[in-house]
């Protein structure tokens, strides 16, 4: 503190202050899906249609724009000076996310164990106690019958879609069915009577409202209706199944 004899009391700060870290604005640098593609050792044209399947960009008429998850991962949009495409670059801190990694392991097929969590309405103990033994038309495992008739109404509708997909958030939560085409996820509730579901159900809902993702719910009842039920729902999102 000094004093001033016209204006009292004010305070003052060391000439050193200037260089403290607080006033210092360090600018994170910037980078482009071709130098993630030679991070992770990947074709360069593989890189942006990951980057959408996860829901970070989009495909525009020419070149990607961010999303708005994108964004929360700190995307940039841009455009080329000569030609007007938009691009995105990214934080090189999108090195390390965790749902970035996991899904280019996937795709190169190194396999990644599952760590358990003490959490009792993980995902894995889930998916440990129900074990996927119906097959679907397609191929697919899944838990329950309600889900092979749900996998089956997307196949013969030629819906591409992914069974137990990771969503693409640092939580560990997996959606039951996600189409690729409208990123929107699918989630069958059927044990809505067990309290330790309930408790399950209402934390995924929790994080699809958080991140504003593209969300269809089926219930129990709506099996027998899935042919008036889901192409309704799906049009919400510009999926068209007939």
């Amino acid at each position: 503190m000094k004093t001033h004899p016209k204006v009292g009391e004010y305070i003052a700060w060391a000439e050193d202050i200037k260089s403290s870290s607080i006033f210092i604005h360090k600018e994170e640098k910037y980078i482009n899906a071709t130098s993630l593609s030679d991070h992770f050792g990947i074709s360069k044209f593989k890189m942006n249609p990951i980057l959408s399947e996860l829901g970070f960009v989009q495909k525009a008429v020419k070149g990607w724009t961010v999303t708005k998850l994108g964004l929360s991962m700190g995307g940039k949009q841009l455009e080329y000076d000569k030609t007007g495409v938009p691009y995105v670059n990214w934080p090189e801190s999108i090195l390390q996310n965790k749902r970035l990694i996991e899904t280019v392991n996937e795709i190169n097929g190194v396999e990644v164990e599952e760590v358990t969590s003490e959490n009792h309405s993980s995902p894995k103990e889930f998916r440990d106690k129900y074990i996927a033994k119906h097959r679907t038309a397609d191929g697919h495992y899944v838990r329950s019958r309600a889900e092979m008739l749900i996998d089956n109404w997307l196949y013969m509708s030629e819906i591409v879609h992914a069974y137990e997909r990771k969503l693409p958030v640092e939580e560990d939560v997996y959606t039951d069915f996600y189409l690729p085409v409208g990123k929107v996820y699918i989630e069958y509730w059927g044990l809505e009577n067990d309290p330790k579901y309930q408790k399950r159900k209402e934390e995924k809902l929790e994080i699809y409202e958080k991140y504003g993702f593209n969300l269809i719910e089926i219930h129990d009842e709506d099996i027998k209706n899935l042919d008036d039920i889901l192409p309704k729902k799906l049009l919400k999102f510009g999926i068209q199944a007939y």
